[in-house]
């Protein structure tokens, strides 16, 4: 096992064993600084959380009360692209990994804010992702695009280095607040 797939499983059991009762206060901190922070944008490209990540339903639930653009991630060949989302429940459809996409047809306008899921993020701002370089593929050609990563406090630490093709996060948001990165 690589050094970064050690990483992967470091933080993907730190944090499926971060449960119950303090996970759902971090994930209500966690919504409550997101929506403080940002409700000043328009639109909102963010992942439909799976399994043990951070809580995204009630944030896009809350984006969507308040009137905002939400467009959730679909992988086809092997791009990740940007479909409007009107929290239509059936509009989403399983896909081979178990992660829940859009039907629909990709945006074709800018978005604001992108808000990311990471399995660790270091003082940098790179993250550590799942490997399939989705989201670094995707900041590369959406350059204006903010970048934040959304996650526990437990996630966020040393322990590796970037590689040549990662695109550093603006900020990331925990149950901590925010930490800014410098962007």
């Amino acid at each position: 096992m690589s050094d970064k797939e050690q990483l992967r499983y470091k933080y993907k059991i730190k944090r499926k064993y971060f449960q119950h009762a303090a996970r759902e206060v971090a994930d209500g901190a966690v919504l409550d600084a997101a929506l403080s922070a940002y409700s000043c944008y328009d639109s909102f490209f963010i992942y439909h959380s799976y399994g043990s990540e951070a809580d995204t339903h009630t944030l896009i639930d809350e984006l969507l009360k308040a009137d905002k653009r939400v467009y959730l991630p679909r992988i086809e060949g092997g791009e990740m692209l940007a479909v409007r989302y009107f929290g239509d429940g059936s509009a989403l459809v399983k896909n081979s990994f178990g992660i829940y996409e859009p039907s629909g047809e990709p945006a074709n306008e800018e978005i604001d804010i992108c808000i990311t899921p990471l399995l660790a993020v270091n003082p940098q701002g790179y993250r550590l992702g799942y490997g399939g370089g989705y989201y670094d593929r995707y900041f590369s050609a959406h350059k204006g695009i903010r970048r934040v990563g959304l996650g526990y406090f437990l996630q966020y630490g040393e322990g590796f280095a970037p590689e040549k093709w990662d695109e550093p996060l603006d900020e990331f948001v925990c149950e901590r607040g925010i930490i800014y990165f410098g962007r």
